[in-house]
Order: structure tokens, then C-alpha cells, then sequence
């Protein structure tokens, strides 16, 4: 399984369609909302996206649970679960519904961790990033029993010392 992950591009569609197309080879796109974009926009199709508190396009869901070779992913964009305070409201939903890896944004501080046998990954923001100065995305693999999440600046370099390895137990 190797999909992309995106958030919080607040109405930038050129950086939307540029990772889109650098990487075309992936079993899924992912934005996890703040896209600021009308669900029909094309930058957006064939895509699972979620609203965020800044998207005034209220027909997108709140969260998507959906299943990409096997594994079992749940996306929300974050700030109904209070993820720039703890993780621990979204971790007991991500166990409720029985997911493998989990997809937030809100913050724009890209992360990657593993709670309690589930990958949570944060891509940090295309837009307006805090914490490092890049704009980035993430692409996550998942090889056997191991998890391998890298994230790339929109120019699309890997960003040094943000590849992570996590192993199931």
C-alpha cells in the first residue's frame, strides 16, 4: 500500500495538483481538509477529503473511514478531536472504529507516531506550515508488517531527518 497525504492548502490548488502529479503512482490521494475548495473542484476529484474549520463547503464529511489494501484508515481534519492539545480523544476513536492508521491536519506540524499499535500521521500544511519552515505533504507505505512515512517539501524533496520506520508488534 503507498499513498499521499495532504492538509491544510487553504485554497492553493497549484500545490495540490503538483504532488498529484509527482506522485501518480500511489494507491490513494488523501487531504485531511482546510482546502478551502468546493468539493466538486477538480483538484480534489478521486481524492477522500474531509472539512476542516476553514472549509465553508459544508457537504464535505467530517471524517472519512475507508479501507486501502487492507489496511483500514481514518481521516478528520483534527480540530474537533483536540489534536493541537492531545491525541489521546482521536486515539480512543481510532480504536472505536477498529483503524490501522489515522489522518489528521489542523495543526500544520507535521508528525508521524505510532499510539498503541496505530500510525497517526500528520502531513503539516502545503500552504502554511509551522514548525519547520517547508511546505510539505507525506507519503506513507506500508511494507509487510512495517510502516514507512516520509515527508517532502512541495518541491518535492524528502525533508531531511522526517523519514520514519515503524514496525506492527
Amino acid at each position: 500500500m503507498r499513498i499521499v497525504v495532504m492538509s491544510d492548502t487553504h485554497g492553493e490548488t497549484v500545490s495540490i495538483d503538483q504532488v498529484r502529479h509527482a506522485v501518480s503512482t500511489v494507491d490513494a490521494v488523501f487531504h485531511c481538509g482546510d482546502s478551502e475548495l468546493d468539493k466538486q473542484h477538480e483538484s480534489l476529484q478521486d481524492a477522500f477529503v474531509v472539512g476542516g474549520n476553514c472549509d465553508w463547503d459544508s457537504s464535505f464529511p467530517a471524517e472519512v473511514f475507508t479501507e486501502v489494501n487492507g489496511v483500514k484508515v481514518l481521516m478528520t481534519h483534527g480540530h474537533l478531536w483536540q489534536v493541537k492539545s492531545t491525541m489521546m480523544p482521536l486515539s480512543y476513536r481510532a480504536q472505536e472504529v477498529g483503524a490501522d492508521m489515522v489522518l489528521f491536519g489542523h495543526s500544520h506540524l507535521l508528525g508521524a507516531e505510532l499510539i498503541d499499535g496505530i500510525l497517526f500521521v500528520n502531513p503539516g500544511s502545503l500552504e502554511l506550515p509551522r514548525g519547520r519552515k517547508e511546505k510539505s505533504y507525506a507519503i506513507i507505505e506500508k511494507l509487510s508488517a512495517k510502516w514507512v512515512v516520509t515527508f517532502f517539501s512541495n518541491e518535492h524533496k524528502e525533508l531531511e531527518q522526517k523519514k520514519f520506520s515503524f514496525t506492527e508488534k
